[in-house]
């Protein structure tokens, strides 16, 4: 049976002990505030402002008309040319991403009617700025012929009209989906780096004897180290949401319930796979390595938060089901930016707590020798 006193004495004695190191507080508030202003403003997936060359071949006034639409365009930082040979040379470089060439005779072939193909030329070595810059680069064009056409009395109508509309998240920006993933990474380092090292710890400093000779019960000792991380992991999480909303401008369309819920939910198993890790390997060296490979790896790469899931080969998404990360990614994404869809995150919560129950167990198994 647990003894109240004894646990709150060993619970005061983990938190003391987390006072004294200064490192616990840099990975817990520090750490998660450089991360999120890493993936804030330095890590940009947006496509704005991007790079590109103009090779105008042509004099004609439709020929300059177009290249104006490319160089009054707010995505576009345009460099003009009269020929295509300097701007590759650009590109090569790494100075612009893509090349737009109106060739020779465009007016000309405008005038009648029959324009000649415009080249856009883009910087494979880069795939996503590629196509990024290939589409807005065509999508201006198509803008700047729809208009020539209009002021010319030709009715350039699709038979079909499109009305795009981009649901939660209007704008496209990717610091809304970014951020919150980088809550998760900061989830993943508190609740299994830290917690891999505390029992490791009792180990390496010879402590470990002397709490097995004491009368505490193994339930005791493991809740007694689950505790303070816990409430330190949802005060990080806190910051970290206060922080995405007022400062990072992320919508956060749904409750600090919602949040609260799924937070704990993934700390379950995070906590549960650093006490599992501390206490299989008793080192807090190899301890730390283990948990920097099989917690932030995983989360950064098969959590879908860089990634997306659905584009990776079928082995590999088959191993993101054993990633707790996988379903507490999509529940922050959600929960900021469409609100609470209960009927969503209630079998995601089901499973992270399934994981989180098995890593209890399994560590039950490795101290039940060790502290009985």
């Amino acid at each position: 049976m647990i003894d109240r006193r004894r646990l709150t004495a060993m619970i005061a004695k983990e938190i003391a002990q987390i006072m004294r190191d200064p490192s616990t507080f840099l990975i817990a508030f520090i750490l998660p505030l450089l991360l999120l202003f890493l993936f804030g403003y330095a890590l940009n997936l947006d496509s704005n402002n991007t790079r590109i060359g103009i090779a105008i071949e042509d004099s004609s006034a439709p020929a300059l008309s177009l290249a104006g639409a490319y160089q009054n365009n707010p995505n576009f930082q345009v460099i003009t040319a009269r020929s295509v040979q300097p701007l590759k040379d650009r590109m090569v470089s790494g100075e612009i991403r893509g090349i737009v060439v109106i060739p020779q005779d465009f007016g000309r072939g405008y005038a009648r009617g029959n324009p000649p193909p415009v080249q856009i030329i883009t910087d494979g070595s880069m795939p996503n700025t590629a196509n990024f810059t290939r589409a807005y680069a065509e999508g201006l064009l198509n803008s700047w012929m729809a208009n020539e056409a209009a002021m010319r009395g030709v009715n350039a109508a699709p038979p079909i009209d499109l009305s795009l509309r981009y649901w939660y998240n209007p704008s496209l920006t990717s610091r809304n989906f970014l951020v919150p993933g980088a809550i998760a990474i900061v989830m993943t380092m508190i609740g299994t780096l830290l917690t891999s090292l505390v029992i490791a710890r009792e180990w390496e400093r010879g402590t470990m004897e002397a709490m097995m000779a004491t009368p505490m019960h193994m339930a005791e000792f493991l809740i007694s180290k689950i505790v303070p991380y816990f409430v330190l992991a949802l005060a990080s999480m806190a910051l970290c949401t206060l922080l995405a909303v007022t400062v990072f401008g992320v919508p956060l369309r749904g409750s600090p319930l919602a949040l609260f819920v799924i937070a704990v939910a993934y700390l379950m198993p995070a906590l549960g796979q650093g006490l599992f890790i501390s206490a299989a390997t008793r080192n807090q060296f190899v301890a730390s390595q283990i948990a920097l490979l099989s917690g932030f790896l995983p989360t950064f790469l098969l959590s879908g938060f860089m990634f997306e899931i659905s584009s990776m080969p079928p082995v590999i998404q088959a191993i993101t089901y054993i990633v707790p990360a996988r379903y507490f990614v999509p529940l922050l994404q959600t929960v900021f930016l469409a609100g609470d869809i209960w009927p969503m995150i209630w079998p995601n919560v089901g499973i992270m707590l399934l994981f989180g129950a098995g890593f209890f167990a399994l560590c039950i198994r490795f101290t039940r020798r060790s502290l009985d």
